[in-house]
């Protein structure tokens, strides 16, 4: 190079080291609250040129603790400390660099009173919904420019329409089924390709424009507990999305696991961390490999990223006031972090609960994971909660004929496995796995008897929607999700309402209906004790008992009447004069003579 030009050259990068400018462009959380457990907040703040800045509070209220400045100069964390006698208001931080001031100011709001209603157990039934798919109750956010997927109704992997509205306008029809929690897919911002179904997260912070916006978010736990109804909220650890825009800018190298050109893919071998001859490698799969190529693997061990997690957790807790969590793909996280995480939030929230999601049909492997368990590991997980696949597999293979009556028994007897069996999230169907009626194959009689297990014996039953009017769908995800029909403009009926149903959905309905208002009558069947007896002759009988009721219930497969004999069921439950049929309160039966019931049905009885 010339001198004249390397003059030049010298000239442009001074001029431009002197022109740049420090800026903030978003900071996240975006509030916080006093009178929080979690008082030693992390900020973490995006813009520019943010080398080697200084940051100070004018508050010792809200005092800075210390300052990372990670290599890309786009962010800077600020650790915060909230005091005990801090007042709601607006905060003033000064950045400072070496050429100016920014000053930002920072929101602590106050809490909101808690209702009492945070947390789900075997007293309530958890009614499944996919957003995209339930009720389009405001049409006008059904196309938002700029997004990468747009509303295509007609291909059954695009965008639908529904959105949070459609599920706030059918909550009575909710209520009225008997459903008292809810568990919505994820609903935060999926600014993706084929993102109907939520979990490839592009903003944590924010709902999803096509779905509505946070106020109405609120808005929806709000209308949902003055109705008695829990909102569970579906979480995301593992992973975002390719598209999220830390992959164009990741705030450290560590931020996620490998790269786009270079990274594991996960292997979906869940028993290898309980697996006490589990190479490392193989864990590593799991836990570090990307779920699929489009969606980055998030590593928690970067102490900056599990706080982030941490507390935008516990921000969507505090700002709307749900009632549960359910956290997705719960084995391919980092294990001691998501330990870290559901004590923290536990810490702040003690009557909340949390699900895993453990996709294994095996009680050994899911015992592993629910907290207090007694088989071997370093740590405990803190998780109150596991997804039952173990007795959905059997529920599944019964529908299919390919398990007996034996089957579901036996894996009832595994329960000596976990520490609280009455915790598991129970379900034959979920948006992921094939409905009830695909399994059964169109034999409504098998699938009432299912329903009816699962609404009668141990566990927190979980119900995707529209299995109440026998959605058949298809193993394919996107056509297992189908629309409800009545939820979308366009819809020839409502199957929201008795009159839309076809007889074949009232039927159904009725029949799911029933028991959930049972099951709500009857206390006992939701959360009394179970006492089994094997299956015998297509007959299987099981029993709920408290301290205030003992219930019978009778599983009869075969298509004769069946007849049970006092004698064999007095040393399970005692003896008791009167077994009434709660279906018919004016139908008795003797019980010094044979019980009966009807073929290829579920009766369920109150002993007097």
């Amino acid at each position: 190079m010339s001198k004249p030009r390397r003059i030049i050259f010298v000239l442009l990068i001074s001029l431009l080291s002197i022109t740049a400018q420090m800026k903030i462009t978003k900071v996240e959380p975006p509030n916080w609250w006093v009178g929080m457990k979690w008082n030693d907040l992390q900020l973490m703040v995006y813009g520019s040129d943010l080398v080697n800045v200084k940051v100070k509070s004018i508050s010792d209220n809200l005092r800075v603790s210390k300052i990372h400045q990670p290599e890309n100069s786009n962010y800077l964390f600020v650790d915060l400390h909230v005091s005990e006698i801090a007042q709601p208001g607006f905060y003033e931080l000064i950045f400072i660099s070496d050429r100016e001031e920014i000053f930002f100011k920072y929101e602590l709001k106050e809490r909101e009173a808690d209702d009492g209603q945070r947390g789900f157990d075997n007293k309530d039934v958890i009614y499944l919904i996919v957003p995209d798919r339930f009720a389009n109750g405001d049409t006008s956010n059904d196309k938002i420019d700029g997004l990468k997927d747009q509303y295509k109704p007609d291909n059954h992997l695009g965008r639908h329409g529904g959105d949070l509205k459609g599920i706030i306008d059918h909550l009575d029809y909710l209520d009225d089924l008997g459903i008292t929690a809810i568990w919505i897919n994820p609903l935060v911002e999926n600014d993706t390709h084929i993102s109907y179904h939520g979990y490839s997260a592009t903003d944590f912070y924010n709902i999803d424009p096509r779905f509505g916006n946070n106020e109405l978010y609120k808005l929806l736990v709000e209308e949902a507990h003055k109705r008695g109804l829990k909102i569970i909220l579906d979480h995301v650890t593992n992973h975002i999305s390719i598209d999220h825009p830390w992959m164009s800018d990741l705030p450290m190298s560590d931020w996620i696991h490998g790269s786009v050109e270079n990274h594991l893919n996960a292997r979906h071998d869940k028993m290898v961390l309980s697996d006490l001859h589990a190479a490392a490698q193989t864990k590593k799969y799991l836990t570090e490999g990307w779920f699929v190529d489009s969606m980055p693997d998030l590593n928690q061990n970067s102490p900056f990223l599990a706080n982030y997690i941490i507390q935008n957790t516990i921000w969507w807790i505090e700002y709307s006031g749900l009632d549960g969590i359910r956290e997705d793909t719960y084995p391919y996280a980092d294990q001691k972090f998501l330990s870290e995480w559901s004590n923290s939030i536990l810490d702040e929230y003690p009557e909340l609960n949390i699900v895993g999601e453990v996709w294994t049909g095996e009680p050994a492997f899911l015992a592993y994971y629910q907290t207090g368990s007694f088989l071997p590991r370093d740590f405990d997980t803190n998780l109150p909660s596991v997804t039952d696949f173990g007795i959905r597999d059997q529920y599944y293979g019964y529908l299919k004929g390919q398990r007996k009556l034996y089957d579901i028994y036996q894996t009832f007897s595994m329960d000596y496995l976990y520490p609280n069996p009455d915790m598991l999230v129970t379900f034959i169907d979920n948006h992921d796995v094939a409905r009830v009626m695909w399994a059964a194959d169109g034999n409504v009689e098998k699938a009432k008897l299912v329903l009816t297990m699962l609404l009668t014996t141990r566990g927190i039953p979980q119900i995707l929607y529209a299995t109440e009017i026998g959605m058949v769908g298809a193993e394919e995800h996107g056509i297992l999700r189908s629309d409800f029909p009545g939820g979308f403009p366009g819809c020839e009926r409502d199957a929201f309402t008795k009159e839309g149903r076809t007889d074949y959905e009232n039927d159904i309905y009725d029949y799911l209906k029933n028991l959930l208002h049972h099951r709500k009558k009857y206390q006992t069947l939701a959360s009394g004790k179970m006492i089994h007896l094997p299956p015998s002759e297509g007959v299987y009988i099981y029993f709920k008992i408290s301290e205030t009721e003992k219930m019978m219930i009778v599983i009869n497969e075969g298509v004769n009447e069946a007849k049970i004999n006092p004698n064999d069921i007095v040393e399970a439950i005692g003896a008791y004069t009167q077994a009434i049929d709660i279906n018919n309160l004016q139908s008795k039966f003797n019980y010094e003579q044979s019980i009966s019931c009807d073929g290829k049905s579920a009766s369920i009885f109150l002993l007097k």
